[in-house]
């Protein structure tokens, strides 16, 4: 199997962001709500939270999740 050098790139890129602590999806779903709660309330959540933050810039599921209870959050506000 030969692989790209751009599918290389993305790989030592990934390789290279990696923490050694970081949070897995069960461990930033469960921070979802007192992060959102921050965002609303006018909070630096991303400085209070960076490792929520960090998960939410990798993970597209974890991402599409966050933005959905934002979104319901926010139009309940209103």
């Amino acid at each position: 199997m030969k692989l790209s050098s751009e599918t290389i790139r993305k790989m030592m890129s990934s390789v290279k962001s990696t923490r050694e602590v970081e949070l897995t999806c069960g461990h930033c779903y469960d921070e979802l709500d007192l992060f959102i709660e921050m965002k609303l309330s006018g909070k630096n959540a991303d400085e209070a939270m960076p490792l929520v933050k960090e998960h939410l810039d990798r993970c597209a599921a974890c991402r599409e999740e966050y933005e959905f209870l934002l979104l319901a959050l926010e139009a309940m506000v209103q």
